[in-house]
């Protein structure tokens, strides 16, 4: 069971995979690596959480075949 995850990480994730989801992958240390190149967020915590999020999703649509 994982834990929830804040509207804030959700928003911005949705909308990072919107406008950068060629650069994502399933892979969640090439995705630590291309937050920083794509939004610089202060916090490592926070951009732990996003990168987890986002890998998350992406595995989510490579499984839909989107």
């Amino acid at each position: 069971m994982g834990r929830i995850k804040s509207t804030a990480v959700r928003t911005l994730g949705s909308e990072l995979i919107k406008e950068f989801g060629d650069k994502f992958t399933v892979d969640f240390e090439k995705n630590k690596k291309i937050l920083e190149e794509v939004r610089p967020i202060k916090s490592k915590r926070i951009r732990n959480i996003l990168a987890g999020y986002i890998s998350k999703e992406m595995q989510k649509i490579r499984e839909r075949g989107i």
